[in-house]
């Protein structure tokens, strides 16, 4: 299994990739907004997309938007086909295309909206926390590409305050300062480790 940055050359595989998450919304009975397949090639086409191959076979595609001048990116249209799931695959891929948008896009704040616990579990343990849709981007382009979900009119009847997916968001910025006062804290419990081992030896 191949897990690699898109490009035109996989143009073809863009029909199965819009069907495979049509289909996917059917069986979950959830609401999804379409991608067509002209969406998912310029998704490809810019280096902003993780697609899985099993040799040439399709197996899993990730793709990431970019909002508000590149304040905010999102990671969308997860997908796994039917054939490769149940295998840790939707997590790898989730992974990858949370890397590539970290990369890509240091220092933007990396969001999506879902109605999956999978993918929720999966971004929980990425470092997102669950948010309300105040905290992500106001584009309104990105509210615009749920109006093909069937959920779209409770968007709309709470002006854009809820809705049956849930928000979550990573900030690099709370990550940064977490991690420092991790940091501070562990130099003050090594210290501290130190300094009474110093005392037991003096005596």
């Amino acid at each position: 299994m191949k897990l690699v940055v898109a490009n035109e050359s996989h143009f073809k595989y863009a029909q199965i990739i819009c069907n495979t998450i049509a289909e996917s919304a059917k069986v979950r009975g959830t609401g999804i907004a379409k991608r067509t397949p002209e969406y998912i090639q310029k998704k490809l086409s810019n280096g902003n997309a993780i697609i899985a191959l099993d040799g040439d076979t399709f197996a899993g595609f990730c793709y990431i938007e970019v909002w508000g001048h590149e304040k905010f990116v999102a990671n969308s249209g997860l997908i796994v086909h039917p054939d490769y799931r149940g295998q840790g695959l939707a997590k790898k891929i989730k992974k990858r295309i949370f890397e590539l948008s970290k990369e890509k896009f240091p220092g933007a704040k990396i969001f999506g909206i879902t109605t999956g616990l999978a993918v929720m579990k999966i971004n929980y343990e990425l470092g997102y926390q669950p948010v309300t849709f105040s905290e992500l981007t106001d584009d309104p382009e990105f509210w615009k590409g749920c109006q093909t979900c069937k959920n779209f009119d409770i968007l709309t009847r709470t002006e854009r305050k809820m809705c049956l997916c849930t928000g979550m968001l990573h900030d690099p910025e709370r990550e940064r300062k977490e991690k420092k006062s991790i940091d501070k804290k562990s130099f003050r419990r090594l210290k501290s480790i130190k300094e009474s081992l110093f005392l037991k030896k003096k005596k």
